[in-house]
Protein backbone atom coordinates (compact mmCIF):
# COMPACT_ATOMS: atom_id res chain seq x y z
CA UNK A 1 0.00 0.00 0.00
CA UNK A 2 1.30 3.45 -0.90
CA UNK A 3 1.21 6.03 1.85
CA UNK A 4 -0.02 9.46 0.73
CA UNK A 5 2.81 11.96 1.16
CA UNK A 6 0.45 14.51 2.70
CA UNK A 7 -0.36 12.31 5.67
CA UNK A 8 1.80 12.63 8.82
CA UNK A 9 2.11 8.88 9.32
CA UNK A 10 5.20 6.86 10.08
CA UNK A 11 5.73 3.46 8.51
CA UNK A 12 6.87 0.16 10.00
CA UNK A 13 7.09 1.43 13.57
CA UNK A 14 8.18 -1.02 16.28
CA UNK A 15 5.42 -1.38 18.87
CA UNK A 16 7.27 -3.41 21.50
CA UNK A 17 8.97 -0.30 23.00
CA UNK A 18 5.52 1.29 23.36
CA UNK A 19 4.26 -1.58 25.53
CA UNK A 20 5.19 -2.30 29.14
CA UNK A 21 5.36 -6.01 28.27
CA UNK A 22 8.02 -5.21 25.68
CA UNK A 23 6.73 -7.58 23.01
CA UNK A 24 5.05 -7.19 19.63
CA UNK A 25 5.83 -6.53 16.00
CA UNK A 26 5.54 -3.41 13.87
CA UNK A 27 2.69 -1.15 12.91
CA UNK A 28 2.42 -0.81 9.12
CA UNK A 29 1.34 2.80 9.66
CA UNK A 30 1.57 4.80 12.87
CA UNK A 31 0.35 8.19 14.05
CA UNK A 32 1.01 10.03 17.30
CA UNK A 33 -2.16 12.12 17.48
CA UNK A 34 -1.84 15.17 19.72
CA UNK A 35 -5.01 16.84 18.43
CA UNK A 36 -8.56 15.58 18.03
CA UNK A 37 -8.62 16.80 14.44
CA UNK A 38 -5.70 14.50 13.62
CA UNK A 39 -7.63 11.50 14.84
CA UNK A 40 -10.68 12.32 12.71
CA UNK A 41 -8.52 12.94 9.63
CA UNK A 42 -6.65 9.67 10.18
CA UNK A 43 -9.92 7.75 10.44
CA UNK A 44 -11.08 9.35 7.18
CA UNK A 45 -7.83 8.31 5.48
CA UNK A 46 -8.08 4.77 6.81
CA UNK A 47 -11.65 4.41 5.62
CA UNK A 48 -10.75 5.73 2.18
CA UNK A 49 -7.89 3.24 1.80
CA UNK A 50 -9.56 0.28 3.51
CA UNK A 51 -7.08 0.24 6.39
CA UNK A 52 -7.99 -1.23 9.79
CA UNK A 53 -7.40 1.15 12.71
CA UNK A 54 -6.08 0.22 16.15
CA UNK A 55 -6.17 2.72 19.01
CA UNK A 56 -3.26 2.72 21.46
CA UNK A 57 -2.78 4.59 24.71
CA UNK A 58 0.06 4.27 27.19
CA UNK A 59 0.71 0.62 26.32
CA UNK A 60 0.45 -0.58 29.92
CA UNK A 61 -2.46 -2.96 29.36
CA UNK A 62 -1.88 -4.50 25.93
CA UNK A 63 -0.42 -7.68 24.46
CA UNK A 64 0.68 -7.03 20.88
CA UNK A 65 1.03 -9.84 18.34
CA UNK A 66 4.55 -10.74 17.22
CA UNK A 67 3.39 -10.19 13.64
CA UNK A 68 2.47 -6.64 14.49
CA UNK A 69 -0.47 -4.76 13.05
CA UNK A 70 -1.15 -4.65 9.34
CA UNK A 71 -3.00 -1.37 9.47
CA UNK A 72 -2.90 2.03 11.13
CA UNK A 73 -2.10 2.39 14.85
CA UNK A 74 -3.15 5.72 16.35
CA UNK A 75 -1.60 6.56 19.69
CA UNK A 76 -3.87 9.11 21.34
CA UNK A 77 -1.72 11.84 22.88
CA UNK A 78 -4.38 14.54 23.29
CA UNK A 79 -3.40 16.36 26.48
CA UNK A 80 -4.65 19.11 28.74
CA UNK A 81 -6.09 19.47 32.24
CA UNK A 82 -8.85 22.05 32.48
CA UNK A 83 -10.39 22.84 35.82
CA UNK A 84 -13.93 24.01 35.30
CA UNK A 85 -15.13 27.12 37.11
CA UNK A 86 -18.03 25.35 38.77
CA UNK A 87 -18.81 22.32 40.92
CA UNK A 88 -21.45 19.61 41.00
CA UNK A 89 -24.21 19.31 43.61
CA UNK A 90 -21.82 17.63 46.03
CA UNK A 91 -19.37 20.55 45.91
CA UNK A 92 -16.82 18.65 43.87
CA UNK A 93 -14.59 20.39 41.34
CA UNK A 94 -15.00 19.29 37.73
CA UNK A 95 -11.79 18.73 35.73
CA UNK A 96 -11.70 17.81 32.05
CA UNK A 97 -8.59 15.79 31.25
CA UNK A 98 -7.23 14.93 27.83
CA UNK A 99 -7.10 11.21 27.02
CA UNK A 100 -3.34 11.37 26.43
CA UNK A 101 -2.47 12.64 29.90
CA UNK A 102 -0.55 10.21 32.10
CA UNK A 103 -2.84 9.10 34.91
CA UNK A 104 -0.24 9.37 37.66
CA UNK A 105 0.68 12.93 36.61
CA UNK A 106 -2.98 13.87 37.01
CA UNK A 107 -3.08 12.23 40.44
CA UNK A 108 0.00 14.15 41.58
CA UNK A 109 -1.55 17.42 40.44
CA UNK A 110 -4.85 16.60 42.15
CA UNK A 111 -3.17 15.81 45.46
CA UNK A 112 -1.03 18.94 45.29
CA UNK A 113 -4.28 20.89 44.83
CA UNK A 114 -5.85 19.13 47.82
CA UNK A 115 -8.39 17.28 45.68
CA UNK A 116 -9.46 13.83 46.83
CA UNK A 117 -10.85 11.00 44.73
CA UNK A 118 -7.83 9.50 42.96
CA UNK A 119 -5.22 8.90 45.68
CA UNK A 120 -5.59 5.10 45.82
CA UNK A 121 -4.98 4.88 42.06
CA UNK A 122 -1.45 6.27 42.53
CA UNK A 123 1.24 4.49 40.58
CA UNK A 124 -1.05 2.90 38.01
CA UNK A 125 0.68 3.40 34.64
CA UNK A 126 -1.01 4.45 31.43
CA UNK A 127 -3.10 7.29 30.03
CA UNK A 128 -6.34 8.75 31.36
CA UNK A 129 -8.20 7.77 28.19
CA UNK A 130 -7.85 4.10 29.05
CA UNK A 131 -9.23 4.41 32.57
CA UNK A 132 -12.96 4.39 31.71
CA UNK A 133 -12.50 1.46 29.33
CA UNK A 134 -11.69 -1.08 32.03
CA UNK A 135 -12.90 1.01 34.95
CA UNK A 136 -9.41 1.17 36.42
CA UNK A 137 -9.34 0.65 40.15
CA UNK A 138 -7.18 -0.25 43.12
CA UNK A 139 -7.39 -0.44 46.91
CA UNK A 140 -11.07 0.41 47.16
CA UNK A 141 -11.26 3.15 44.51
CA UNK A 142 -12.42 2.99 40.90
CA UNK A 143 -12.31 5.66 38.23
CA UNK A 144 -16.10 5.23 37.98
CA UNK A 145 -16.34 6.86 41.42
CA UNK A 146 -15.25 10.19 39.94
CA UNK A 147 -16.20 10.06 36.25
CA UNK A 148 -18.86 12.60 35.31
CA UNK A 149 -18.63 12.38 31.51
CA UNK A 150 -16.53 10.73 28.81
CA UNK A 151 -16.14 12.59 25.51
CA UNK A 152 -15.60 10.35 22.52
CA UNK A 153 -15.29 10.31 18.75
CA UNK A 154 -17.59 7.84 17.02
CA UNK A 155 -15.35 5.96 14.58
CA UNK A 156 -18.25 5.29 12.21
CA UNK A 157 -19.97 8.67 12.07
CA UNK A 158 -17.03 10.94 13.08
CA UNK A 159 -19.37 12.69 15.51
CA UNK A 160 -18.17 13.78 18.92
CA UNK A 161 -20.46 12.46 21.64
CA UNK A 162 -20.54 12.80 25.41
CA UNK A 163 -21.61 9.98 27.73
CA UNK A 164 -22.49 10.49 31.37
CA UNK A 165 -21.46 8.05 34.08
CA UNK A 166 -24.59 5.91 33.82
CA UNK A 167 -24.32 5.63 30.03
CA UNK A 168 -20.79 4.21 30.39
CA UNK A 169 -22.30 1.18 32.15
CA UNK A 170 -19.42 0.72 34.55
CA UNK A 171 -19.04 -2.59 36.33
CA UNK A 172 -16.07 -4.23 38.02
CA UNK A 173 -13.10 -3.69 35.63
CA UNK A 174 -15.47 -3.22 32.74
CA UNK A 175 -17.58 -0.72 30.80
CA UNK A 176 -19.40 -0.49 27.51
CA UNK A 177 -16.14 0.70 25.94
CA UNK A 178 -14.53 -2.65 26.75
CA UNK A 179 -17.50 -4.88 26.01
CA UNK A 180 -20.24 -4.35 23.45
CA UNK A 181 -18.84 -1.08 22.05
CA UNK A 182 -15.13 -1.91 22.25
CA UNK A 183 -14.32 -0.96 18.65
CA UNK A 184 -16.72 1.93 18.16
CA UNK A 185 -15.33 4.94 20.04
CA UNK A 186 -12.06 6.79 20.50
CA UNK A 187 -11.95 8.40 23.94
CA UNK A 188 -10.87 12.04 23.69
CA UNK A 189 -11.32 13.37 27.21
CA UNK A 190 -12.64 12.41 30.62
CA UNK A 191 -14.30 14.80 33.07
CA UNK A 192 -13.75 13.89 36.71
CA UNK A 193 -15.37 15.28 39.86
CA UNK A 194 -12.77 15.68 42.63
CA UNK A 195 -13.34 16.77 46.21
CA UNK A 196 -11.58 19.92 47.49
CA UNK A 197 -10.00 19.31 50.89
CA UNK A 198 -11.29 15.79 50.49
CA UNK A 199 -10.51 13.00 52.91
CA UNK A 200 -8.66 10.01 51.45
CA UNK A 201 -10.67 6.89 50.85
CA UNK A 202 -8.90 4.48 53.16
CA UNK A 203 -10.94 1.30 53.44
CA UNK A 204 -8.66 -1.37 52.03
CA UNK A 205 -7.20 -3.40 54.94
CA UNK A 206 -3.71 -3.56 53.45
CA UNK A 207 -3.51 0.22 53.11
CA UNK A 208 -4.94 0.77 56.61
CA UNK A 209 -2.34 -1.60 58.05
CA UNK A 210 0.59 -0.07 56.17
CA UNK A 211 -0.45 3.45 57.15
CA UNK A 212 -0.40 2.40 60.78
CA UNK A 213 2.95 0.63 60.49
CA UNK A 214 4.56 3.59 58.73
CA UNK A 215 3.04 6.21 61.02
CA UNK A 216 1.14 7.80 58.15
CA UNK A 217 -1.83 10.09 58.57
CA UNK A 218 -4.99 8.42 57.19
CA UNK A 219 -6.41 11.91 56.67
CA UNK A 220 -3.54 13.02 54.44
CA UNK A 221 -3.86 12.57 50.68
CA UNK A 222 -0.07 12.72 50.33
CA UNK A 223 0.51 10.09 53.03
CA UNK A 224 -2.04 7.75 51.48
CA UNK A 225 -0.41 8.18 48.07
CA UNK A 226 3.01 7.42 49.57
CA UNK A 227 1.74 4.23 51.19
CA UNK A 228 -0.09 3.11 48.05
CA UNK A 229 3.10 3.61 46.03
CA UNK A 230 5.13 1.68 48.61
CA UNK A 231 2.67 -1.22 48.57
CA UNK A 232 2.56 -1.28 44.77
CA UNK A 233 6.35 -1.14 44.59
CA UNK A 234 6.61 -4.10 46.96
CA UNK A 235 4.54 -6.04 44.41
CA UNK A 236 6.45 -4.74 41.36
CA UNK A 237 3.31 -2.87 40.31
CA UNK A 238 5.06 0.40 39.45
CA UNK A 239 7.32 1.11 36.49
CA UNK A 240 10.90 0.64 37.65
CA UNK A 241 13.69 0.06 35.14
CA UNK A 242 15.76 -1.76 37.79
CA UNK A 243 13.01 -4.25 38.68
CA UNK A 244 13.38 -7.68 37.00
CA UNK A 245 9.59 -8.04 37.15
CA UNK A 246 9.02 -4.74 35.30
CA UNK A 247 7.95 -6.17 31.92
CA UNK A 248 4.31 -6.90 32.62
CA UNK A 249 0.83 -5.44 32.37
CA UNK A 250 0.39 -5.57 36.12
CA UNK A 251 -2.51 -7.88 36.89
CA UNK A 252 -2.93 -10.18 33.90
CA UNK A 253 -6.27 -11.59 35.09
CA UNK A 254 -9.32 -9.97 36.66
CA UNK A 255 -10.41 -11.11 40.10
CA UNK A 256 -13.45 -13.30 39.28
CA UNK A 257 -16.88 -12.60 40.72
CA UNK A 258 -19.06 -15.66 41.17
CA UNK A 259 -22.34 -16.71 42.78
CA UNK A 260 -22.12 -17.46 46.49
CA UNK A 261 -22.80 -21.14 45.82
CA UNK A 262 -19.86 -21.34 43.45
CA UNK A 263 -17.62 -19.60 45.96
CA UNK A 264 -18.60 -22.24 48.51
CA UNK A 265 -17.71 -24.95 45.99
CA UNK A 266 -14.31 -23.38 45.31
CA UNK A 267 -13.58 -23.21 49.04
CA UNK A 268 -14.62 -26.86 49.46
CA UNK A 269 -12.26 -27.88 46.66
CA UNK A 270 -9.45 -25.97 48.32
CA UNK A 271 -10.08 -27.67 51.67
CA UNK A 272 -10.24 -31.07 50.00
CA UNK A 273 -6.84 -30.42 48.46
CA UNK A 274 -5.53 -29.49 51.93
CA UNK A 275 -3.96 -26.26 50.71
CA UNK A 276 -4.24 -24.55 54.08
CA UNK A 277 -6.40 -24.37 57.15
CA UNK A 278 -7.20 -20.66 56.82
CA UNK A 279 -10.38 -19.63 54.99
CA UNK A 280 -10.19 -18.74 51.34
CA UNK A 281 -10.22 -14.97 50.72
CA UNK A 282 -13.66 -13.88 49.50
CA UNK A 283 -15.27 -10.47 49.32
CA UNK A 284 -19.00 -9.71 48.95
CA UNK A 285 -19.95 -7.70 45.85
CA UNK A 286 -23.70 -7.20 46.02
CA UNK A 287 -25.25 -10.66 45.79
CA UNK A 288 -22.06 -12.14 44.34
CA UNK A 289 -18.62 -12.91 45.72
CA UNK A 290 -15.27 -11.66 44.46
CA UNK A 291 -12.43 -14.19 44.65
CA UNK A 292 -8.70 -13.59 44.58
CA UNK A 293 -7.32 -14.57 41.19
CA UNK A 294 -3.79 -14.57 42.63
CA UNK A 295 -4.84 -17.04 45.35
CA UNK A 296 -6.42 -19.34 42.77
CA UNK A 297 -3.42 -19.13 40.43
CA UNK A 298 -0.91 -20.04 43.11
CA UNK A 299 -2.97 -23.00 44.27
CA UNK A 300 -3.46 -24.19 40.71
CA UNK A 301 0.27 -24.77 40.42
CA UNK A 302 1.67 -21.37 39.43
CA UNK A 303 3.27 -19.81 42.51
CA UNK A 304 5.18 -16.55 42.50
CA UNK A 305 8.50 -16.94 40.70
CA UNK A 306 7.33 -19.71 38.35
CA UNK A 307 9.63 -19.80 35.30
CA UNK A 308 8.88 -21.12 31.83
CA UNK A 309 11.74 -20.09 29.57
CA UNK A 310 11.54 -16.35 28.91
CA UNK A 311 8.09 -16.10 30.53
CA UNK A 312 7.07 -16.47 34.13
CA UNK A 313 5.13 -15.29 37.15
CA UNK A 314 6.44 -12.26 39.00
CA UNK A 315 8.47 -13.09 42.09
CA UNK A 316 6.34 -10.58 43.97
CA UNK A 317 2.78 -11.06 42.72
CA UNK A 318 1.08 -14.14 41.30
CA UNK A 319 -1.24 -12.04 39.12
CA UNK A 320 1.60 -10.61 37.04
CA UNK A 321 2.77 -12.56 34.00
CA UNK A 322 6.21 -11.21 33.14
CA UNK A 323 8.50 -11.11 30.15
CA UNK A 324 11.77 -12.20 31.74
CA UNK A 325 13.67 -10.94 28.70
CA UNK A 326 13.37 -11.99 25.09
CA UNK A 327 9.88 -13.46 25.37
CA UNK A 328 7.47 -13.43 22.45
CA UNK A 329 3.80 -12.53 22.52
CA UNK A 330 3.01 -16.10 21.49
CA UNK A 331 4.88 -17.46 24.51
CA UNK A 332 3.07 -15.08 26.85
CA UNK A 333 -0.29 -16.00 25.36
CA UNK A 334 0.45 -19.73 25.67
CA UNK A 335 1.59 -19.35 29.28
CA UNK A 336 -1.53 -17.34 30.19
CA UNK A 337 -3.73 -20.03 28.64
CA UNK A 338 -2.03 -22.70 30.74
CA UNK A 339 -2.73 -20.71 33.89
CA UNK A 340 -6.34 -20.22 32.89
CA UNK A 341 -6.83 -23.92 32.11
CA UNK A 342 -5.21 -25.00 35.40
CA UNK A 343 -7.48 -22.75 37.47
CA UNK A 344 -10.54 -23.97 35.57
CA UNK A 345 -9.60 -27.62 36.03
CA UNK A 346 -8.82 -27.35 39.74
CA UNK A 347 -11.46 -24.87 40.88
CA UNK A 348 -14.05 -24.63 38.10
CA UNK A 349 -13.46 -20.87 37.82
CA UNK A 350 -12.95 -19.12 34.47
CA UNK A 351 -10.36 -16.35 34.64
CA UNK A 352 -10.69 -13.42 32.24
CA UNK A 353 -7.60 -11.61 30.98
CA UNK A 354 -7.25 -7.87 31.65
CA UNK A 355 -4.95 -6.77 28.79
CA UNK A 356 -6.28 -5.95 25.34
CA UNK A 357 -4.95 -8.28 22.65
CA UNK A 358 -3.81 -6.28 19.63
CA UNK A 359 -3.25 -7.81 16.20
CA UNK A 360 -4.54 -11.24 17.22
CA UNK A 361 -7.35 -13.15 15.49
CA UNK A 362 -10.67 -13.22 17.27
CA UNK A 363 -10.26 -16.86 18.34
CA UNK A 364 -7.13 -15.90 20.32
CA UNK A 365 -8.99 -13.03 21.97
CA UNK A 366 -11.87 -15.32 22.88
CA UNK A 367 -9.50 -17.93 24.31
CA UNK A 368 -8.70 -15.56 27.17
CA UNK A 369 -12.26 -14.50 27.82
Amino acid sequence: MTLPVSEPFLENVALAPLSTLGVGGQARFFLDASAEEQIAAALDWAQKHGVFVTILGGGSNVLINDRGVEGLVIRVRVRGIEERGFTDNAGRVLCEIGAGEELDRVIVQAIESGYGGLECLSGIPGYVGATPIQNVGAYGQEIADTVITVRVLDRATRRVEVFDNAACRFTYRNSMFKSEQRHRYVILAVTLALTPNGSPRVHYPEIVRELSLRGGDPGSLADVRAVVLAVRRSKSMVIDSADPNRRSVGSFFVNPTVAAEQADDVEARARAAAFEAQPMPRFPVGERVKLSAAWLIERAGFPKGTIDGAVGISTRHALAVVNRGGATAAEILSFARRIREAVLERFGVVLVAEPVLIGFPEEDVSSLG
